[in-house]
Parts: C-alpha cells; structure tokens; sequence
C-alpha cells in the first residue's frame, strides 16, 4: 500500500476527517518512523519535556535521526518546584545529546521567593487549577510565541491510562497547535527496555522508587499495591491526571483571570 500523500509541511485546518487520515497512516508506524515523519511534515517542530522516561526515549531517538542543529528544540517548563535530581538531568541530557535546552519559568519569577511573594506559599493547595496555569500552561504559551512552535511532540502514551487511555498519534488541541505522540502505543516495560538497552540518561529518583516525577510537593514515591505508572503523583486528589498542559487553554486561562481580578493591588507582578 502506497503512503498518504501529505503536503510538507501540513497545513491548517486541522479537520477531524485530516487528523484521522494522518492517524490512520502513523499507527501503522514504529516511534522512529512516526519521528521521521515528523521531521519531514510537521510545521515549527519542538519537543516539550519534563524529562521523563518516555520523552527522554524520544530525545534519543531523534538523537540517532538527525545532527542536533537538525532536531526539534528542547522546551522546559521550570515550574521552580521541581526535584534537585531533575535540574541535574537537564545538564546531562545537554551533555549527551550536545542540544540546548529551552527554560521557561512563571511570567516575571526567577525564584520560588519571587514566585511567592506573587501568589502567596502553597499556591497549589489554595487554588490547584490556578497553579498549574501560572507555572505551566503560561509559560508554556509563551514559549511557543517567542519560540514560534506549531507543533511539539509529547510524552504521553495511552498506557499511562485515564484521559490518555485513547491517545491518537496526533492530535490539535483547542489553540491549533499539534501535538505528537510517537510512543503512544508502548508500555512501560517496551520504554524501560529502551532505555536500559540504550544507556539513556534518566532521572535518579526513579531508582529511588518514584514511577512519575513532577513537582517535590505533588510527587511522591509509590507504595506496594500502587496501580498505574503514575502512581505517586498527585497523591490523594482524586480524579487528577493531568498538570494542566494538556487540558483546555482557554478555560485555565479564564480561571487564572478571574483569581488574578481579586487580588490586592500591587501584588501582580515578581520583583
């Protein structure tokens, strides 16, 4: 059967009868296929990670595809709160793989002391969803204006289960943007052979008994019994999957607003 012939790179609109054909011809792709396809038809190509396992496979895959000023830019979106052990893993994954990583941090905060003299301590506790589109989901909006990004590829498997138990290998989200998802149809145990057989660098506190890493405040190590890969993250709200990256823009952003509106004068803005 001949190959779909897509324009390169696609372009907009990206109706549902479009993303299926596309689907319909990446899922009968390895994840090395579905990243060179990438490299050769998705529009302003970047990768966002937090440098776990699956997006760290992904690194390395592209890593063997092309020479680095070649590959999709590295976006990080430094929420202030991550583990120590994270921070040392950018620097060895820009080590390795000879790649820059692109930081981007809550608008105006350089520090977790800037960041709260904003928003007050524990934000997370007091307003979650506020949280998570103050430290995620805007600077990740902006990374992608300053950056120029129209689509990145993601981490996300449909192993991984609840909101990502149907994870197609492309999909366009609310704003337009594209979002790939090589590894969508791996396990955990196809990802940790990966890594293991390549000597991809990893975090160290997955040795430590951590499935998933985040925030220090909102990840924590699995228990015997824990179900899921997630298992550890968020622990006790139930019913939360999902940081905020991959939710709704525009509703985090209306939430955000409505909060910001009430807060006293002259506590808008980091010094």
């Amino acid at each position: 059967m001949s190959e779909p012939a897509f324009e390169k790179p696609l372009q907009p609109p990206f109706s549902a009868e479009k993303l299926a054909t596309v689907n319909a011809h990446l899922r009968s792709l390895d994840p090395q296929q579905i990243l060179a396809w990438a490299l050769e038809y998705l529009p302003g190509l970047h990768q966002t990670t937090a440098f776990g396992l699956t997006g760290l496979v992904a690194i390395d895959m592209l890593s063997k595809l092309a020479q680095p000023e070649s590959r999709p830019p590295l976006i990080f979106i430094d929420t202030l709160y991550h583990f120590p052990e994270t921070y040392e893993l950018i620097v060895e994954v820009e080590e390795r793989y000879g790649v820059k990583v692109h930081v981007f941090k809550p608008e105006g905060c350089e520090t977790v002391e800037d960041f709260e003299e904003k928003w007050g301590e524990k934000l997370w506790e007091q307003n979650e969803d506020t949280y998570d589109y103050v430290v995620k989901v805007e600077p990740g909006r902006r990374a992608y204006e300053q950056l120029k990004v129209q689509s990145v590829i993601t981490g996300r498997r449909a192993s991984q289960g609840a909101q990502r138990a149907s994870l197609q290998p492309l999909e366009a989200d609310s704003t337009g943007l594209l979002k790939l998802n090589p590894l969508f149809a791996w396990s955990f145990a196809q990802v940790e052979q990966y890594i293991k057989e390549n000597n991809v660098p990893r975090n160290k506190l997955i040795d430590q008994g951590y499935r998933s890493v985040g925030d220090w405040h909102s990840t924590s190590k699995s228990g015997e019994g824990d179900a899921g890969e997630r298992a550890g993250r968020w622990a006790g709200k139930q019913g939360k999957t999902e940081c905020g990256l991959h939710r709704d823009y525009f509703e985090m952003k209306r939430k955000a607003g409505q909060l910001e509106a009430t807060k006293p004068d002259g506590d808008s803005t980091c010094m």
